[in-house]
């Protein structure tokens, strides 16, 4: 079929959205992401000729530059349309040289959202290809193979082969070796805590012990408390010494940004990073609503502002009124300021038409699709709504200088809560009515020792929102970093948290040594800074990368002479190889460790190390119960004796069976607690807090 525009996007499903929204005189294709790039097999880039770099054809996109190419022939003009970002500007710029296009003329459409009017309204105001964009884009390309084809070697050849370094991933990878030696260094501290539980009448309330003689006091040991239950009459009355009451406002938080969306996904719908941008990028790209066609659903998912456009507040401001009355609707929301160092490219993530609600088009969605998208709706609406109103009430009772506090709220108006809330469970805090000069009667005391607990590991979450309070790495740098320095084995995740491997601590204290400046948060986050500025157009990029390279030279010449080989020593495994009899031993490999002979290579006997859990197998009654590790890294238990027994469970058997049904019973694990069930049935123990 014939047709006179060519319009090129990154991805299929992309093309197929917009091809829908354009007449037949347009034609829309996928160049399926990057086409060029710098080659693997060097470092590909000129240090005696400004850093410039040498670009290639990616292996296996020969075909699609071929159609493209025919395509392009054929249209009369030629509109790039790759994603609105640094990468999807670079992606342009090569299509551009590639299919031998006028760069004088304006032939870059963006969209931050594929609706049927944006996608018009882009094409109607083409622009030139940003050369500042383009150069942000190379300077991070460049920067990025200089650090990784010079140090990646060196780690090849001192410790083992297929290790890498990288910019963010080795401060990232830094802040979790400094955060579990925090917590292998920490000494617990005793303190103790004195609960009262105080009767008005009919009404019993709690309240915690507050200090002495009007100030605050802490209870260190046990016998600050003796001293202190020692002063209290606890037959005797207490007095109502001070009430005072206030109203607090809490405010809506803004509508996401990328790292924003990524943490409130890991904790309210326990997405991981990566799968929150891979469900996201098929909101953006356009979903199909069954007669309307398909219709992106979200503005563009990379973005570290907060803003808004006047026409989505006024959708916003429309809805909520009809929805929830005029009270609920803010007549001036609240300004919000972006982070430091935000670009401000694009609007925050928010749904590209505010009518659209979740339930209405629920029946359209994956499972996960839906999830995210009622995540995203409702936060934006959120954003445009009044603050909740909450009635506070903070009261201290005294006797014989002993003083004990309570406080108590009470949402007055719900406002945004109507539709987002920050903790799944809020519930009233009520006081009895209480003035000063009351009495009241003390029903019990409880006295309760606590230690001090070592600061948590990070899980995907609180690591982005580390790394972005410390200005390092930008939206989509989050989800490919955290996926490298565990597909590299540096790290695992257990239990949702980050734990450093030996090899990561290996790797981590070379770069530390070595290279101080690759892994110095402020370093890189004034390197951020500095590429930021190219894109800005206010630093030229051939000089942010010679400032970096030439300090940088030397420290990798420094560790060629001084860095001695790391010989990760095999340990003993404990038995012999079944094969040839030789001793089998613990080897360190890509993806943890496994048992290996030693007679390697004339033995190349391997097994996998697992973990027995003492439970008897609930099937063939012969072998234990080892935890294993499906093909996704998520784990589950089955018999020792597979495949000759094909037990499995992705819950843990605990070697006791149902009083019920006398199936097997597992151990079920939620976030905040553990609970044992049946597998069979619905018997269930009381959960272990």
């Amino acid at each position: 079929m014939a047709f006179k525009y060519l319009v090129i996007v990154e991805s299929p499903a992309k093309a197929k959205t917009i091809e829908k929204y354009l007449g037949r005189n347009y034609k829309v294709v996928a160049s399926l992401g990057h086409i060029r790039d710098l080659p693997k097999s060097r470092m590909g880039v000129d240090f005696e000729n400004d850093y410039q770099p040498d670009y290639i054809t990616i292996r296996g996109k020969g075909p699609v530059i071929k159609d493209l190419k025919k395509h392009a022939k054929k249209a009369e003009k030629v509109f790039l349309a790759a994603d609105p970002d640094r990468e999807g500007e670079a992606i342009a710029w090569h299509l551009s040289f590639l299919l031998d296009l006028n760069n004088e003329e304006k032939n870059r459409v963006v969209f931050n959202e594929i609706t049927k009017d944006a996608v018009k309204n882009a094409l109607k105001n083409p622009r030139h290809l940003d050369e500042n964009l383009i150069d942000s884009q190379q300077a991070r390309r460049v920067l990025d193979r200089i650090v990784g084809y010079h140090i990646s070697p060196l780690l090849w050849k001192k410790v083992k082969r297929g290790l890498s370094a990288g910019r963010v991933q080795s401060v990232a990878l830094k802040m979790i070796c400094d955060r579990e030696k925090e917590i292998k260094d920490f000494k617990p501290e005793e303190y103790w805590s004195l609960e009262a539980n105080f009767l008005k009448k009919r009404s019993k309330f709690k309240a915690n012990y507050y200090g002495l003689n009007g100030k605050k006091a802490d209870l260190p040991n046990n016998e600050a408390v003796q001293a202190v239950l020692e002063k209290i009459d606890q037959s005797g009355e207490f007095d109502v010494k001070k009430v005072v009451r206030k109203e607090r406002r809490r405010n809506p938080h803004p509508a996401f940004t990328t790292s924003s969306l990524q943490q409130e996904a890991a904790g309210k719908i326990n997405f991981r990073t990566r799968k929150t941008m891979m469900v996201a990028q098929q909101l953006y790209e356009g979903i199909s609503l069954g007669r309307g066609g398909a219709v992106g659903l979200i503005t563009y998912m990379r973005t570290d502002s907060t803003r808004l456009s006047e026409t989505a507040k006024a959708e916003a401001n429309e809805l909520i009124v009809s929805e929830f009355g005029e009270e609920y609707a803010a007549s001036k929301p609240k300004k919000q300021q972006n982070k430091s160092g935000a670009q401000d490219a694009h609007e925050a993530i928010r749904p590209t038409s505010a009518s659209r609600k979740p339930e209405d088009i629920k029946q359209y969605l994956s499972k996960d699709q839906y999830k995210l998208y009622q995540l995203i709706w409702s936060r934006f609406i959120a954003s445009q709504m009044k603050p909740a109103v909450y009635d506070t009430m903070r009261v201290d009772i005294e006797q014989n200088d002993v003083m004990f506090r309570a406080n108590g709220s009470k949402v007055k108006f719900k406002g945004y809560q109507m539709v987002y809330s920050e903790s799944k469970k809020e519930k009233d805090n009520m006081l009895p009515e209480l003035e000063e000069g009351d009495s009241v009667k003390l029903d019990s005391l409880e006295p309760n020792q606590h230690f001090t607990q070592p600061p948590a590991r990070y899980s995907e979450a609180t690591l982005i929102k580390t790394l972005e309070e410390n200005g390092v790495g930008r939206p989509s740098t989050y989800a490919p970093t955290l996926e490298t320095i565990q597909r590299r084995y540096y790290v695992t995740l257990k239990n949702k948290r980050f734990e450093p491997t030996e090899l990561g601590n290996i790797v981590n204290q070379i770069i530390g040594e070595f290279f101080p400046n690759i892994v110095d948060v402020n370093f890189t986050a004034d390197m951020e800074k500095d590429l930021d500025a190219v894109e800005e157009g206010k630093k030229e990029w051939i000089e942010v990368i010679d400032q970096f390279y030439r300090p940088f030279k030397e420290e990798v010449t420094h560790a060629e002479k001084e860095l001695e080989e790391v010989e990760i020593e095999d340990e003993p495994a404990g038995f012999d190889c079944e094969k040839c009899g030789s001793p089998m031993v613990i080897k360190m490999g890509r993806y943890g460790k496994f048992y290996a002979c030693s007679n390697f290579p004339d033995c190349r006997n391997t097994k996998p190390i697992v973990k027995k859990l003492g439970v008897t197998c609930p099937k063939c009654k012969k072998g234990e119960v080892v935890e294993r590790k499906s093909k996704k890294s998520r784990i589950f238990y089955g018999c020792e004796h597979y495949p000759d027994c094909d037990f499995t469970s992705w819950d843990k058997p605990i070697g006791r069976d149902c009083p019920k049904c006398d199936h097997y019973l597992v151990e079920k694990n939620t976030r905040k607690q553990s609970q044992v069930k049946c597998s069979n049935c619905d018997y269930e123990e009381a959960p272990q807090k």
